[in-house]
């Protein structure tokens, strides 16, 4: 915890420059490569892979320039060589990481679905933050407030991917108790959402009972 009583996060820790933009900031908020032994570019999701880092931004703009640029190379000083379809390969990767941690959240307690269960937890402040499906209907969404705080909501999971992390064909409503994995589900949705762009990229559909 930090000063004051607040959850310290990567997204505190120290700043890396982006190759693509040129600009520095907390290394929570971006992805770190490394190049392998046999000179391919490497996703190192997260963050333990041992080499000199090269930091892109989580957007999907900055690393589709990382790769056209061949600003690996230049940066690594050296041929390197970058796999086809790096970008949605890293999308793939983080998209595992926070089903996998939200069903980690689950299996603990911390975390819940279903319209009832969520629309509870938010009514008695059990619930830190909402996550909706992308795809399910605005106006079944819009019947729930996430909490206050711009941390409060994530919406760049589709129903078939955030059922994964419950055991279910699809879930368009979930919660997050305060505490536990919480803070890294934000950080890692938070990655994830900026490869996807503000809708999560799918269409909005229909709720499904209970859902």
């Amino acid at each position: 915890m930090t000063r004051g009583g607040r959850e310290k996060r990567r997204e505190d820790g120290p700043e890396r420059r982006c190759i693509a933009t040129g600009l520095s900031r907390p290394a929570g908020g971006m992805i770190r490569f490394v190049i392998g032994p046999d000179g391919a570019v490497v996703p190192d999701i997260l963050g333990r892979l041992p080499g000199r880092g090269i930091w892109v931004s989580a957007d999907r703009a900055a690393l589709d320039k990382a790769v056209s640029k061949k600003l690996f190379a230049r940066v690594a000083r050296q041929p390197v060589a970058v796999p086809e379809g790096l970008v949605d390969t890293v999308e793939a990767q983080l998209l595992r990481r926070v089903v996998e941690l939200i069903s980690l959240a689950r299996k603990s307690g911390a975390a819940v679905a279903g319209f009832e269960k969520v629309r509870n937890w938010l009514m008695s402040g059990e619930a830190a933050v909402l996550i909706q499906a992308c795809d399910g209907s605005q106006r079944g969404k819009s019947r729930l407030r996430p909490p206050e705080g711009e941390t409060g909501r994530i919406g760049c999971l589709s129903a078939s991917e955030l059922g994964l992390a419950f055991g279910r064909e699809h879930v368009i409503h979930a919660a997050l108790a305060t505490g536990g994995l919480t803070a890294r589900v934000v950080e890692e949705a938070a990655r994830l959402a900026g490869l996807r762009g503000r809708n999560g990229g799918c269409a909005a559909g229909k709720d499904t009972k209970d859902a």
